[in-house]
């Protein structure tokens, strides 16, 4: 067997309501040559066995069972197992677009010094099939992203948008499995911080599907484990400006997942206090989440789920 150009590491934990989506997505890609390297985390539901059915009949498909161990262990194992020069990252609840590995290879090989690349998302609402009713969707920056960049809002947003150089995972080094939140940030900041150029692409190629349960904890355990990576960079870093940032960050992301208003409320004032400067520099963003945070708690839930800065 020849070695595959991509290789998609996927890992799963208790995905069975969304399993069968995502690997359409995957198996709708314009570029055929890849292996899919299915981890399953332990799950509890029928993820595991609708993995073997999806696998059956693609000698592309490769399917693993472990304990549970976390997102970032899975993804590791992933990478051990992979082969590819070119390393895609995909949860089992996001979608991507058909020219999504396409759009990736041809930047990868039109620039050699781009060691990984990540393009616009859409956000989608979590029992959507595509992106044609999304809330919102992201964008990209200029020229490679800073370790301020990645501190920040994270232009890459979720690791379901990232493609990376095999020789740039290797020399950067695995994700770090005792993180639960801000994993994917961590190593971004690290590849980022040992020089390595990561790039953006104008165009929507992925699909993020939004939750609605459980967000105000998430929130403050994803602010929480970003201010444990954001210690590492405190040199080169104005750290009050980038958790300004994040703050705003939260902010949006409670709008769009239709938490309780307070959240987004508190994340706002939050961001605004340690630096209203940076959380008003780009007024779209930041002028956009004040007013819509303020004004969340005037609009009922279904409406609010609608609104985002």
């Amino acid at each position: 067997m020849t070695t595959p150009i991509f290789s998609i590491i996927l890992p799963i934990h208790n995905a069975a309501r969304t399993l069968r989506a995502t690997v359409r997505s995957i198996l709708a890609q314009t570029i055929t040559d890849f292996e899919l390297i299915m981890i399953d985390d332990g799950s509890t539901d029928y993820s595991l066995p609708i993995m073997r059915s999806l696998a059956a009949d693609d000698h592309r498909f490769k399917v693993i069972s472990h304990k549970n161990s976390g997102v970032s262990a899975t993804r590791n194992l992933g990478v051990e197992l992979s082969k590819g020069s070119l390393l895609a990252f995909l949860d089992a609840d996001d979608l991507w677009h058909p020219k999504k590995l396409e759009r990736h290879q041809a930047l990868h090989d039109f620039d050699a010094d781009v060691a990984a690349s990540y393009a616009r998302i859409a956000f989608i609402d979590p029992d959507a099939d595509d992106n044609s009713r999304s809330i919102t969707a992201s964008s990209v920056r200029p020229g490679c992203l800073s370790v301020a960049d990645l501190l920040g809002e994270n232009p890459v947003c979720t690791m379901s948008n990232l493609v990376v150089r095999r020789s740039c995972f290797d020399a950067v080094g695995p994700f770090k499995e005792a993180m639960s939140f801000a994993e994917d940030q961590e190593w971004l900041a690290r590849a980022a911080s040992m020089g390595f150029s990561i790039e953006g692409i104008n165009e929507l190629l992925v699909d993020y599907r939004l939750s609605h349960d459980g967000l105000s904890v998430d929130l403050e355990q994803m602010h929480a484990g970003w201010r444990v990576l954001a210690r590492e960079y405190e040199q080169p870093c104005n750290l009050a400006s980038a958790e300004a940032l994040y703050c705003r960050y939260l902010a949006r992301r409670a709008l769009r997942a239709g938490a309780e208003p307070s959240q987004a409320l508190h994340y706002a004032m939050m961001g605004l206090k340690l630096d209203p400067k940076a959380f008003l520099k780009d007024m779209k963003r930041g002028g956009l989440t004040l007013a819509s945070a303020l004004l969340a708690s005037l609009l009922p839930r279904a409406a609010r789920l609608r609104v985002f800065a």
